[in-house]
């Protein structure tokens, strides 16, 4: 790949790894990784539990470092910046849906998705957030807090939440797996509304084949390899 391809990708890996240090010994969930994502792309990963995709996940968006290896952001070496610089790149650039939720439990639904928006400097953050909470169906749960709402509402917070930023690059672990059927499939028209209409690259991690099949790429991690799915 030359210079000018490379300056124009939202995320590459270079020979990244991932190795545990256990009481058994070290365990290595993958080893020279490369990666290289578009903006604007959207991208699924599959495999079995336990093949390390959550964890790769965590290391493409910052949350963790690599054994070995760099992840970059949109040319930035995540490995090089501090722990400011890596939060403000998170906070303005990036949002989240995990498959724990993370949501505030002193916070009520309306505030954990309040609380980005004020964060980037939203106009109005009630209202934004308002709304994206009305967009997956919770316009009637804004003042719950997360111990007041089932597994199924704290996942659509989270999905609100990540939404309401309008983010660059959103990664999502999961992002239906606690939702009905009619629900999940609303969410999923949304997460690629926001792709299409915000050129928001999307990374996610599935064991849904028919959401895996809407994205432009599909990648399995597979014995501590990647390989692309062509059919």
């Amino acid at each position: 790949m030359d210079q000018s391809t490379r300056e124009n990708l939202m995320i590459e890996t270079r020979s990244i790894s991932k190795v545990f240090q256990t009481e058994a010994g070290a365990v290595t969930l993958f080893s020279g990784l490369d990666l290289q994502v578009r903006p604007g792309e959207s991208l699924a990963i599959v495999g079995r539990s336990g093949a390390g995709k959550s964890t790769l996940l965590s290391l493409l968006a910052g949350l963790d470092t690599a054994t070995e290896g760099q992840v970059l952001i949109e040319g930035q070496e995540m490995e090089l910046l501090g722990d400011e610089e890596r939060a403000r790149l998170r906070a303005t650039k990036i949002s989240f849906i995990f498959q724990s939720f993370h949501l505030l439990p002193e916070l009520t639904a309306l505030d954990n998705v309040r609380l980005p928006l004020e964060i980037r400097g939203a106009e109005s953050p009630d209202k934004e957030a308002a709304h994206w909470l009305s967009q997956v169906g919770l316009e009637p749960r804004l003042h719950h807090y997360p111990a007041q709402l089932s597994g199924g509402e704290q996942q659509r917070v989270a999905i609100a939440r990540a939404f309401a930023t309008q983010p660059r690059l959103l990664f999502a672990d999961e992002p239906t797996g606690n939702l009905d059927e009619e629900t999940g499939a609303r969410i999923i028209d949304q997460l690629f509304a926001l792709n299409q209409q915000q050129d928001t690259t999307l990374i996610l991690i599935t064991h849904d084949p028919e959401l895996a099949a809407r994205c432009d790429r599909r990648l399995r991690l597979h014995n501590g390899a990647l390989t692309e799915i062509t059919s």
